[in-house]
């Protein structure tokens, strides 16, 4: 009984360890998104790549296409800004760096924004896009991404706050400078870092006076 509490104990510190601060750990994976939940048209659907892409041309997908691209499986915790964090997200698709071999950017692109239904977009870093974790996601736990989850393509961006992982993906436009997204314009920190609590933009501002101060 005693090894049992011992394991008990262990277990739940290691969870603590793996909630950023501020977050609470919830089970299950609550629905949060911005709009009403789109139509997936197989007909009308595809997958853009645009910008400063290194040819200087538009690349794009049908659904169908997007199947021989290489795939990876990912388990990873979700951080909300609004406080909650679900772990242990098991998500198949496409690595966000398969799109770059593919389709390779400009050298002078920093940035990319992630365009998804209804002119949702986010902005990221390209550190944070090609991060090991970051893919497009077609599963999650084995089954399809349901309609209110993001089928049928979801960006996923574990390392940051939730609002940086678009459901619904259409688009990826390369940037040469940065441009802030939809809740980033909004009042939504630009990186959304969950372990620095990078949640709202005027953060931004005593984040710069602390670099300049040390």
């Amino acid at each position: 009984m005693a090894s049992d509490r011992q394991g008990t104990a262990g277990a739940a510190a290691d969870a603590d360890r793996r909630i950023p601060p501020g977050q609470r750990h919830v089970h299950g994976w609550p629905v949060s998104h911005y709009g009403p939940v789109p139509r997936f048209r197989p007909d009308r659907w595809n997958l853009r790549v645009h910008g400063a892409t290194s040819d200087g041309t538009e690349h794009s997908w049908t659904f169908d296409e997007l199947a021989p691209l290489p795939h990876v499986t990912v388990v990873a915790d979700l951080h909300c800004a609004s406080g909650p964090t679900s772990t242990d997200h098991e998500w198949y698709g496409i690595p966000a760096t398969a799109l770059l071999d593919l389709v390779p950017p400009a050298p002078e692109v920093t940035h990319v924004m992630a365009w998804a239904e209804y002119g949702y977009s986010a902005n990221l870093r390209l550190a944070d896009f090609t991060a090991p974790g970051t893919l497009l996601a077609t599963h999650h736990n084995g089954e399809p991404l349901t309609a209110e989850h993001g089928f049928p393509l979801s960006l996923v961006v574990p390392h940051l706050y939730g609002y940086k992982s678009p459901k619904w993906l259409r688009a990826v436009e390369y940037l040469t400078e940065d441009r802030r997204g939809f809740w980033e314009e909004r009042g939504y920190h630009n990186i959304a870092d969950p372990w620095k609590e990078q949640r709202y933009s005027y953060q931004e501002q005593d984040e710069e006076s602390s670099e300049h101060d040390g």
